[in-house]
C-alpha cells in the first residue's frame, strides 16, 4: 500500500501532490519543464487530506478506509516511506444532542507558526479542532471551540453535505501564531487571538440565504477560506451564497460576486500570495445539481478585490462538462495554478497569463491538490 512506483529523488525538484479517491498521485516537473506522474502511494484508497508542512518538510496524508475508518500517515523523505500515527480521539466528548462524538473524517491540517515548530492544527468532521504540540505524535481536542456556546445551542451548527458540521479551513496569522481563524460548514468563521482558548464568530456581512434569517450571527456555510501570504488583514472565502472578501481581518465581509452576475455557488478558491486583491474561483451549478455551469468548465479571476471579474478559461473544455472542482482541489503558488476535477481531470496554468493545459484525464475523483515544500 505504501510503495511508490518509479520514484526518483531530486534535491530541489517541483512536486505536485494530488489526493484522489484511489490514491496519492505525485507529479514531477522535469528539467525540460514537462509535468509527469512520477509516483503513486496508497493506491486504491481514498486520500481525503494532503498537507506539505513548509516548516518541517513533512508530508501528511489523511485516508478514508471503507472498513477501517480514518487513518493518518506522514513521510519525512518525500514519499519514499510512510509512518502511521494514532488518530485524534474525542475521548468522551459529546455532540449537542448527547451522543458521543466519533471522528468521521480528517479535513485539513496547518502548521502552528514559525515560533511553534512542534505545533499542528487539525480540522475534522464532526467539527472538532485538534492541536498537537509534539509534531503530530498526539492530538488534543480544542475545548474552547468545541464548547463554544453557539455550538451547544441546538441548530446553530449543522451539517452541509454531511450529517454534522466540519472544519475544512484553518488560517494562521503569519505575524502572530496565537491568532488564527477556522471555517466551519455550517456555522461560519471563528477567530481566536489566544491560541484557541477563546473564540469569537466573525460572520458580519455574510449571507445565509437558506435560513429564515439570512443575517444570523452563526449558521453560515463557507466552502473555502484563505489568507493571501503575509497580508494578515485580508481574508477570502468561497461561500455557499457567494464569494466574500474581508479587508479588515474578518470584522466585516463583503459579497464580491454579485456585482457582475458572477456565478456565486462553488467550492474552489485560490489567492495570490503577493497581491491580496487577486483571486480565482471555479463556479459550480447550484447545490442541487453540482455540475459545471452551462456544462462548461470556467475559471474567473479578479485583480481588484472582486470589483471586476474576467473569464480566464482558455484551454478548458466548454461543452458537455459535468465535473466540478472540490474545495481543496485548486492551488496556486509562485505563478503556477493547478486544479483537479471530480471526473479525474487535472489542469495546469503556468506563467503571467492564465492558459490551461491538460496534465492528465486518467485519474479518479480529485479531492485535494497541493505543492510540496
Amino acid at each position: 500500500m505504501n510503495r511508490l512506483y518509479n520514484h526518483q529523488r531530486m534535491s530541489k525538484e517541483s512536486i505536485l501532490l494530488a489526493g484522489t479517491a484511489k490514491g496519492l498521485i505525485l507529479l514531477r516537473k522535469s528539467a525540460s519543464g514537462e509535468w509527469k506522474i512520477g509516483g503513486v502511494a496508497f493506491e486504491g484508497f481514498d486520500v481525503t487530506m494532503v498537507y506539505a508542512d513548509e516548516y518541517s518538510g513533512r508530508w501528511w496524508v489523511g485516508i478514508s478506509h471503507r472498513h477501517w475508518g480514518q487513518k493518518l500517515h506522514y513521510s519525512d523523505d518525500r514519499g519514499s516511506s510512510w509512518q502511521e500515527v494514532s488518530m485524534p480521539a474525542f475521548n468522551g466528548a459529546q455532540l449537542p444532542d448527547g451522543r458521543p462524538a466519533r471522528l468521521r473524517r480528517v479535513w485539513c491540517m496547518h502548521h502552528g507558526g514559525y515560533d511553534k515548530p512542534g505545533r499542528l492544527w487539525l480540522g475534522t468532521d464532526p467539527g472538532g479542532l485538534f492541536r498537537s504540540d509534539d509534531h503530530g505524535n498526539s492530538f488534543d481536542l480544542v475545548q474552547g471551540l468545541w464548547q463554544h456556546p453557539s455550538r451547544q445551542k441546538e441548530g446553530q451548527w449543522f451539517g452541509a453535505g454531511s450529517d454534522y458540521p466540519f472544519i475544512h479551513s484553518i488560517v494562521i496569522d503569519p505575524t502572530d501564531s496565537d491568532h488564527l481563524y477556522v471555517a466551519v460548514s455550517c456555522a461560519g468563521v471563528f477567530e481566536t487571538v489566544d491560541g484557541g482558548e477563546t473564540w469569537a464568530a466573525r460572520n458580519e456581512g455574510l449571507v445565509a440565504a437558506y435560513l429564515p434569517n439570512p443575517e444570523v450571527e452563526v449558521g453560515h456555510d463557507p466552502h473555502c477560506m484563505l489568507m493571501p501570504g503575509q497580508h494578515n488583514h485580508v481574508l477570502w472565502q468561497q461561500n455557499h451564497c457567494g464569494i466574500f472578501c474581508s479587508r479588515d481581518a474578518g470584522k466585516q465581509w463583503e459579497n464580491v460576486s454579485s456585482r457582475q452576475g458572477l456565478p456565486s455557488y462553488g467550492f474552489a478558491l485560490a489567492v495570490d500570495e503577493n497581491d491580496p486583491a487577486c483571486a480565482w474561483v471555479i463556479p459550480a451549478e447550484s447545490d442541487e445539481s453540482r455540475i459545471a455551469p452551462g456544462l462548461a468548465l470556467k475559471v474567473f479571476q479578479t485583480k481588484d478585490y472582486g470589483h471586476s471579474w474576467e473569464n480566464v478559461s482558455d484551454g478548458l473544455p466548454d461543452q458537455f462538462v459535468f465535473d466540478i472542482v472540490l474545495r481543496q482541489a485548486l492551488v496556486r503558488r509562485n505563478g503556477v495554478m493547478v486544479f483537479g476535477t471530480t471526473n479525474g481531470n487535472l489542469y495546469l496554468s503556468e506563467g503571467a497569463e492564465v492558459r490551461w493545459h491538460t496534465l492528465t484525464q486518467n485519474l479518479t475523483r480529485v479531492n485535494v491538490v497541493t505543492f510540496s515544500t
